[in-house]
């Protein structure tokens, strides 16, 4: 079982442009999921930011980033998670993504993590993995479980 920990950084609109310039400073393949290929009507504010994106270097190097969804983000406060319309909310600037192989070997360590946690994702199939989940556990540290998949080259 290999499992590997990354930061998962959180932005209000500019994630696209700051995976940009990581892939400029570290090399590597960049993937970006924009809401829209995910069935977000294209009239929506937020339709063209990012809910994946991913910088994987050959050199070990890896960071997730995404928009926080919801236009009025900006300007409103947040508490640490909290779920509005359906989309994750949160205040803080990174989570704790923690990746393995296989379901089984994700859904084990999310099993054991979950205790005392506040579920914000449950874990299970997503669109972009065999298994995703976000939680905030008992130390109010936001984690995002997920089975690591291969971007596309």
């Amino acid at each position: 079982m290999a499992i590997t920990t990354n930061t998962h950084l959180n932005f209000r609109g500019d994630a696209r442009a700051a995976l940009e310039f990581y892939q400029s400073v570290f090399g590597g393949h960049l993937t970006v999921v924009a809401y829209r290929d995910f069935g977000m009507p294209e009239d929506l504010p937020d339709a063209g930011n990012v809910v994946f994106g991913q910088v994987t270097a050959d050199n070990g190097f890896t960071i997730l980033a995404y928009d926080i969804p919801g236009h009025a983000v900006a300007t409103a406060p947040l508490t640490p998670t909290t779920r509005e319309n359906g989309l994750t909310l949160t205040g803080e600037r990174f989570f704790v993504a923690v990746g393995g192989d296989t379901a089984d070997e994700v859904g084990a360590l999310w099993d054991k993590l979950a205790a005392g946690a506040e579920i914000v994702e449950k874990f299970g199939p997503s669109p972009f993995s065999p298994g995703f989940g976000m939680l905030t556990d008992r130390f109010g540290v936001t984690w995002i479980l997920q089975v690591n998949t291969t971007p596309a080259a």
